[in-house]
């Protein structure tokens, strides 16, 4: 497995979407970067030599913003977006849908897992809650 700016690149993987596993970089930027560094996309990353792998992170180094860099970039944003309060931002630190997608169903995503509210519909978890409004409930 070859080594890109701390990433390990699939072994056995074509060099366009090798390349994909460094964060920021998708198809377009890997096509790009195949091209200014003379490497066959179709080439496995297994066959990639030192010289190889140093172009990359050269082309990397100077024409693109990737890793931590870029989280670092993205998060900055984010804290942005809640520090002036904005309407993003509220939905930022929420952790609801930002960009208008529907709530109502959906959004398991960024909502998490279902947490049920309202009525326990189980028996034998209402008599255990004592909230039964029975004949029992009824008489006292």
């Amino acid at each position: 497995m070859p080594r890109i700016l701390g990433i390990d690149i699939p072994a056995n993987k074509r060099m366009d979407i090798a390349l994909r596993y460094v964060y920021g970089i998708g198809p377009t930027g890997a096509k790009e970067i195949c091209k200014r560094t003379q490497i066959d996309p179709a080439m496995r990353s297994k066959d990639l030599t030192d010289a190889h792998i140093g172009a990359i992170v050269k082309v990397l180094q100077e024409s693109f913003l990737v890793e931590g860099d870029l989280r670092r970039q993205v998060a900055q944003n984010i804290r942005r977006l809640v520090a002036v309060g904005s309407y993003r931002g509220s939905r930022h630190k929420k952790g609801l849908p930002v960009r208008g997608q529907r709530t109502k169903t959906n959004a398991r995503t960024r909502k998490g897992a279902r947490k049920t509210v309202g009525a326990i519909r189980d028996k034998t978890a209402r008599k255990i809650d004592g909230s039964t409004k029975g004949p029992e409930a009824a008489k006292a």
